[in-house]
């Protein structure tokens, strides 16, 4: 770590002139993020997506991040770190064209269903009447969300509610922003408070697998332990928490309750 924190110092001291030997060294030292978040990408990506070519393209994130690097931004290294790296990591993948258009159909159908149901129900709707919505069994409904599962990777430039400017005021907002601008501020607690609001709505094995996976940083294996339920259904449970709170998101915004502007 004290090596680090000198290459780190001299990359504040001199953000442009860093050797290509302190590059590699950095590139090392941070090699284990790299690792850590494609695999967590890539547990919920098809088998056929190979995780060294996500770990590669998190290399070039990485390598992105010490160029880019800001000092003067009220933000820690590792936290632009990781937010370039899986930008990087998701780049790639959308250039694969890694989810099919019927898979992607299919999310937006899910989406759609979910939020005329609780419209409708006033509250979040059960599995089984979403698959009866849906004219299907509950096992068919569980099914569908395994295979739309990916698309709770969908970037923010997908998101057909969003405007041009609504998705430029929320990228800058996550890739971090200085504490003197008051109006970035204000923007990002809104969201922040939005989603905790939303998180708070969701059911309560959702919620826990959210906590679990985001906050705890554990692996679906390891949160089908904790609740004594398969890697399959945790994966559900993720992908109905996902697409509910994009759905909310995607109202708010589309509704003026955020006001992106």
């Amino acid at each position: 770590m004290a090596k680090q924190a000198a290459l780190l110092k001299k990359f504040k001291d001199e953000p442009r002139r860093m050797t290509s030997d302190e590059k590699n060294k950095l590139i090392t030292e941070y090699s284990p993020l790299i690792k850590f978040i494609a695999q967590k990408i890539a547990s919920r990506l098809p088998a056929n997506i190979e995780i060294d070519d996500l770990i590669s393209s998190g290399v070039i994130g990485l390598m992105d991040a010490i160029d880019k690097f800001d000092p003067t931004r009220d933000n820690k290294f590792k936290t632009y770190a990781e937010f370039r790296i899986r930008g990087a990591i998701l780049d790639e993948l959308r250039s694969q064209d890694w989810v099919p258009r019927s898979i992607r159909d299919k999310s937006k159908i899910l989406d759609k269903t979910i939020v005329q149901l609780e419209t409708e129900l006033g509250r979040s709707a059960t599995d089984e009447e979403v698959a009866q919505a849906l004219n299907m069994s509950v096992d068919e409904y569980h099914d569908l969300l395994n295979q739309v599962r990916p698309v709770s990777l969908l970037s923010i430039d997908e998101a057909q509610t969003f405007s041009t400017t609504d998705k430029k005021s929320i990228l800058n907002l996550l890739e971090g922003c200085k504490l003197n601008n008051p109006y970035n501020q204000l923007n990002l607690k809104l969201i922040k408070n939005f989603l905790t609001t939303a998180i708070e709505d969701l059911p309560e094995r959702q919620r826990l697998v959210l906590s679990l996976y985001y906050y705890e940083d554990l692996n679906l294996k390891e949160i089908g332990r904790v609740l004594r339920v398969t890697e399959s259904r945790v994966s559900q449970l993720h992908a109905q928490a996902v697409s509910r709170l994009r759905n909310k998101l995607n109202a708010a915004i589309g509704g003026g309750e955020l006001d992106m502007t």
